[in-house]
């Protein structure tokens, strides 16, 4: 089993790739201010201001910015936001696996994954019917994928989050969920939590010796 080691070298690469990449993006809005209306930023905001006691479609102008004639290019920079956002999630795979072998079907699927998601979620858009209609179909395919720890289930969720938060428009979110989950997940792996109740603290808190098994009542 791999000891965690120092996490300096890595935390200052993943934050010079976050940097770098939200760097390059403010500049050209800056030097291209037309880019943001074909940029999925925003989705959030729409979604929360449009109030309906209904089950009807609700289009708010992210919405119809996805079905007008530029929504396949909004498409584009959605899916290549969340490609570049779930690098550094693969990045974290690859650091804290215990594995000796890495699987690489599985990388592939959670890197894969978000556009995907991206694309299923500027579909869907606000339809119920067609809500319904993908899960009838994904029901029908019966896609099944066995993970081989509980915690590799974490980065298929993740990858989910961050495809359906370019897919509403909301690139912004899913940088700060990619973002807050590899750094989490870094700082809890260097610090080996819970690994070990060991300590006068843990020791106080659960109520039981080092070398204890069993709860005390």
């Amino acid at each position: 089993m791999r000891k965690s080691g120092g996490i300096l070298i890595p935390l200052a690469v993943i934050s010079a790739w976050y940097t770098f990449w939200v760097a390059l993006t403010l500049f050209l809005f800056s030097r291209f201010p037309a880019m943001v209306a074909y940029f999925p930023v925003g989705g959030i905001e729409e979604l929360a201001a449009s109030r309906s006691d209904s089950f009807e479609p609700v289009y708010t102008s992210i919405e119809r910015s996805i079905l007008s004639a530029h929504g396949p290019v909004q498409l584009m920079f959605a899916s290549i936001g969340a490609v570049i956002l779930t690098v550094p999630v693969s990045w974290a795979y690859f650091i804290t696996s215990r594995q000796t072998r890495i699987e690489q079907s599985f990388l592939q699927t959670f890197m894969v994954l978000p556009i995907v998601v991206t694309g299923i979620a500027m579909i869907v858009l606000n339809s119920l019917a067609l809500a319904f209609s993908l899960a009838g179909i994904v029901a029908a395919v019966r896609f099944r994928f066995s993970l081989n720890k509980p915690s590799d289930a974490m980065y298929i969720f993740v990858s989910i989050a961050i495809g359906l938060g370019a897919g509403v428009g909301a690139l912004g979110v899913a940088a700060v969920m990619s973002g807050a989950f590899v750094f989490a997940t870094l700082i809890i792996w260097r610090l080996e939590y819970g690994k070990t109740l060991a300590g006068p603290f843990l020791t106080m808190l659960t109520r039981r010796d080092a070398g204890d098994d069993e709860y005390k009542d």
